[in-house]
């Protein structure tokens, strides 16, 4: 059994690197874009069927939102940001918990076996999105910037920027030091919080089915459906917080 933190390479494209989980991120992006279409290509007054189904996740979502800003304007300016991070990361989550993923794949010699005599190493066709730090760090980043940038659509930049820099008086001074430290703690936390915890399921998932492969495994299929979402869900509730706290002046 072999369970490596890193991304495999599959390929590369043009001397970029192609990891299993960057596929795996296509596919998301791939299935959503898809959904979306067929969902509203043929959009009636009495929603039925997939646009039925995608208007009640999207209501949902909408009055989630508004529960936290209780502003309609401020709803609306931070939906397409939140929802689309939430949609993406519950989708990536629950994407990896299907048949295939970790189980398929090929043998390679790294050059470690290499020197112990030719071990091979199996490498994944396809590995969950999330237990790619990159992947995370990359929505973290995209969530912080969001934040500052919608706290200087709402507040200027002169009026935002007090909030880190204020040399009025002294605690005033250091606490907005304290502020552009939580900043950089933000995009630590986003994106460690949710590799974490999407690696530990995968780990435990193959060590379970590599101790019972049949019947074990299923409840543990089942908590990792519900970890997918809490994840996703805490990663949209605490976008929202923020984007709230950035363009209140105080």
């Amino acid at each position: 059994m072999h369970v490596s933190i890193t991304p495999e390479i599959i390929t590369n494209l043009l001397g970029i690197p192609i990891s299993n989980t960057l596929i795996t991120a296509l596919m998301a992006t791939v299935i959503l874009v898809a959904i979306a279409y067929f969902s509203t290509r043929k959009m009636k007054e009495t929603p039925r069927g997939i646009q039925n189904i995608f208007e009640a996740i999207i209501e949902a979502l909408f009055k989630m939102i508004d529960s936290v800003t209780g502003d309609r304007k401020q709803t609306y300016q931070f939906f397409p940001i939140v929802a689309t991070i939430f949609i993406f990361i519950i989708t990536s989550n629950w994407l990896g918990l299907l048949p295939g993923f970790g189980s398929l794949g090929f043998y390679e010699i790294s050059e470690e076996g290499m020197l112990e005599g030719g071990h091979a190493v199996f490498v994944p066709l396809l590995r969950s999105t999330n237990s790619d730090l990159n992947t995370t760090l990359a929505l973290a980043i995209v969530s912080v910037l969001a934040i500052q940038i919608f706290g200087i659509m709402a507040l200027g930049v002169f009026k935002y920027g007090k909030k880190f820099i204020n040399f009025s008086s002294p605690i005033k001074f250091f606490v907005g030091i304290l502020e552009l430290v939580s900043e950089v703690a933000k995009m630590i936390s986003f994106s460690f919080r949710l590799f974490g915890n999407v690696f530990a399921g995968e780990v435990l998932l193959v060590v379970i089915m590599t101790l019972a492969p049949f019947i074990a495994p299923l409840p543990f299929f089942g908590l990792e459906l519900f970890v997918g979402f809490v994840q996703a869900l805490v990663f949209a509730m605490l976008t929202i917080v923020f984007l709230k706290v950035a363009v209140t002046a105080h």
